[in-house]
Formats: C-alpha cells, sequence, structure tokens
C-alpha cells in the first residue's frame, strides 16, 4: 500500500513517461513487421511488462536500455503460448490478429484485467467473420480458426478503441482494401498507425472516423520509432498542480493538443494555465475554483481516464458540479468510497453524479480502488486532507503509471510505499 500525507505545497517539474495506452498495442503490431524494432520512450509499467512475458512465450527476444526497447520478432513459434499471463491483462486480445496472420488458428484464454464495466470480449471478435475467420467461445477459451481471404471489406469499429487497433494490424497484410467505419482515433490509436506506416503499411485517415487499408505485400523488416507520451499522465499532473503546488508546476512532453476539450474545462473551473511552447505547459494553483458540468466522450472530447481524478478537482470548486460518465456504467463507483473523507457527493444513477463543495477532506485509515484512474484519484484526494490516508491495491498505479512514486517524491510530496 502507499501511505499519503497532507502536502500542498509542491513544486519544481515533471517529465510525462510513455503512454501505456499506446504502447501495448505496439507492442502487438510489432510481430507483423518480423524482424527487428527498436521503441523509444517505453514506460516501464506492470502491463508493458507482462505483454514482453506473453511475447517472450512466443520467441520474441527483448532488451531494455533506458526508456528504449530492442525487440526481434524474427522467430515466432505458438507452441509455448503464456495462457495464465494472458488472463491478467486485457490488452492481450490485440495479440490475436498478428499471431492468426502467421499461424491461421489460436487457442487463448478470455483476456481481464479491467473493472469499469462491461467490455464483451465478442465485441473485439466480430471483425474476425468480416475477414472469414470464425470462433467459438468455450467457458475458459476462445478457438479461432479459418484463415484471411483476399477481396475489399467494410467493417464498422463503433469508436472502440481496442477493436479498431485490432482491425488495423489484421488487415495492412491482408489483401484488398479494407475500409474501417466509425473508428476511433484516439491519439493512441494514431500512434499505431504511424509505427505500421513507418514500416511501410498504406494506411489513410478520413474526417469522418474512416480509415482506409490498402495491402502491401510486406513490411519493412527494420523500424525504429517513439511511442507517445501520455496525455492522460500528462492531464493527470494538470489536475494535481491545480490543487496541490504551492504556485505553479511546468508539465514537460504535456501533449497540449491531445488535451484541448481537458484543458478547456480546467480554464472554465477557472485553473490558469500557460503554453510555454515546445509542448511544456504551466499549471497554476487554484484555490477559488469554480463548479463545472463534465461530460466525457470519444476522442477528442473530455477523456474518460481523466474523469476520476477530475471529480477529485471539482469537490474543491465553490457550489454544485455535475459528471456525466458516458462510456462506462461503473466508473463512478469510486464515488462510494471516497465518501470515507466526508466529501458530499449524490450518485444519480450509474453515470450521473452531483459534486457539493467547496470540502475540506478528512484524512482515512484506509482507501481501496476496484480501478487504475480511481487509484490515483484518491492519491489526490489524500494530498488534500489535513493528515495521513493509507491507499491499497496498489498493483493499479504501477500497471499504468510509470514511476509515479519517484516523480512525487522529486516534487516534494509525502508519499511513500510500504509492504
Amino acid at each position: 500500500m502507499f501511505i499519503v500525507n497532507w502536502w500542498r505545497n509542491l513544486s519544481w517539474k515533471v517529465k510525462i513517461s510513455g503512454s501505456k495506452n499506446a504502447c501495448l498495442p505496439i507492442l502487438a503490431a510489432t510481430l507483423l513487421i518480423n524482424w527487428k524494432i527498436t521503441l523509444k520512450n517505453v514506460p516501464s509499467i506492470w502491463d508493458v511488462w507482462t505483454m514482453l512475458e506473453i511475447m517472450w512465450s512466443i520467441w520474441v527476444t527483448h532488451k531494455f536500455e533506458w526508456d528504449k526497447l530492442f525487440l526481434d520478432t524474427s522467430n515466432l513459434s505458438i507452441e509455448w503460448l503464456e495462457m495464465e499471463k494472458i488472463k491478467k491483462i486485457r490488452a492481450s486480445i490485440l495479440l490475436l490478429a498478428p499471431l492468426l496472420h502467421f499461424f491461421k488458428k489460436l487457442s487463448i484464454p478470455s483476456p481481464w484485467g479491467c473493472s469499469i464495466g462491461k467490455r464483451p470480449i465478442d465485441s473485439h471478435l466480430n471483425w474476425l467473420k468480416a475477414i472469414w475467420y470464425d470462433y467459438e467461445v468455450t467457458e475458459k477459451t476462445i478457438n479461432v480458426f479459418g484463415g484471411e481471404k483476399s477481396g475489399d471489406t467494410i467493417i464498422n469499429a463503433w469508436f472502440w478503441v481496442t477493436w479498431t487497433e485490432n482491425l488495423i494490424v489484421a488487415n495492412v497484410l491482408r489483401p484488398g482494401v479494407t475500409t474501417i467505419k466509425s473508428a476511433a482515433i484516439e491519439p493512441h490509436v494514431m500512434n499505431v498507425v504511424d509505427l505500421l506506416r513507418a514500416a511501410w503499411a498504406d494506411i489513410h485517415i478520413r474526417y469522418d472516423h474512416t480509415i482506409i487499408i490498402t495491402w502491401v505485400k510486406e513490411l519493412k523488416k527494420e523500424v525504429e520509432f517513439d511511442v507517445i507520451s501520455d496525455y492522460i499522465e500528462s492531464g493527470t499532473f494538470m489536475i494535481i498542480w491545480a490543487l496541490a503546488s504551492k504556485e505553479f508546476i511546468d508539465i514537460e512532453n504535456a501533449r497540449i493538443s491531445d488535451l484541448y476539450a481537458f484543458i478547456e474545462k480546467l480554464k472554465e473551473a477557472w485553473v490558469k494555465v500557460e503554453d510555454l511552447w515546445n509542448d511544456t505547459l504551466r499549471v497554476y494553483r487554484c484555490d477559488n475554483l469554480k463548479a463545472v458540468t463534465v461530460q466525457t466522450n470519444l476522442y477528442p472530447g473530455f477523456p474518460t481516464d481523466l474523469q476520476s481524478p477530475f471529480t477529485i478537482l471539482l469537490t474543491q470548486a465553490e457550489w454544485i458540479s455535475k459528471i456525466h460518465e458516458v462510456l462506462f456504467e461503473s466508473r463512478l463507483n469510486f464515488l462510494v468510497e471516497l465518501e470515507k473523507m466526508k466529501w458530499h457527493v449524490a450518485i444519480l444513477n450509474p453515470h450521473e453524479a452531483l459534486i457539493f463543495g467547496k470540502t475540506k477532506l478528512k484524512a482515512w485509515a484506509s482507501l481501496t480502488s476496484w480501478d487504475l484512474r480511481a487509484w490515483v484519484a484518491m492519491v489526490i484526494a489524500a494530498l488534500l486532507t489535513d493528515g495521513e490516508t493509507q491507499v491499497t491495491n496498489i498493483d493499479y498505479i504501477k500497471r499504468g503509471y510509470s514511476n509515479f512514486v519517484e516523480k512525487m517524491t522529486g516534487l516534494w510530496a509525502d508519499i511513500k510505499e510500504v509492504m
């Protein structure tokens, strides 16, 4: 668990790490390149290490040097595919497309690793039939068989991020033209596209969320590529600075262009931000926050992954704020746990809540979280109390935030990990 003490004088600056949401699908996509890949700005988090362990079991070798990752994917084999580790992270479903391209049939367990609402596995499998695979789902495994056939096809991705990523990887080397309608265009999806383009894939993006993929016979054998910085981590630190900095803090690699809707909502709440150029953002502490209404949405709307931390910001705003979580029906569950800190909230339904401010949060002996973004929200809340708070289930933070404790202590936060 982590022990967090009250501290509202954070200072210095922070550099944002590589994106978890980009790195995981990029790792899966590297299997198509089938030779040597160098990835830079790779975050050191548990989900990445788990993905690499799964890839090791299919004979992908790797070597880390700081944040640079060297991969060799030239000797793929599914004979010893690590089934138990696949269950640990939902992103393992991204391995389905490249492995089917090479081996035509595959059995994997249903992946886990998420607690924020229904993400049915069949929604990620529907694209298989569109390219002439078939599958059966048993109690414990997903069995996929058949083979990709040539020909043009149109598929609707319904704006699902992982589904879009799987479709892109599945069709880069499939003969024909694939048109993906209602595609997700989040920055991490576009980072996967940029990797494959760097490997000579023919992928075009249209303004109406359409992605058009034209078959290429083979991809470039050696690629060096940068994983984008994590705009969710960047937004999280913006909230921390607005609430707990001594005066202001600078954020490097802030992904300002990816956070337009979020930054506009910060400004609406009277948080002062200043673009220092070179993707560095200065965020000032704000002691007179204004209540606002927040509705999460698909990119480029307000990110659902920043809803939980932003809710903590709203506890310090005058009057009544409203949260409308559009995408996930369980993402507001953390509000019940945080009621221990004596804040005032009204949960209207699984998707909407009212936040009554301004509230002086009380330290609590122990808080428990059930998802990654709610966990970091609890840490932010603990920084605003007048005492010591324990936050358990620390596996979540290690899954998604690289060197979080080191970054926070480097800013003079009183936070430490204990067994």
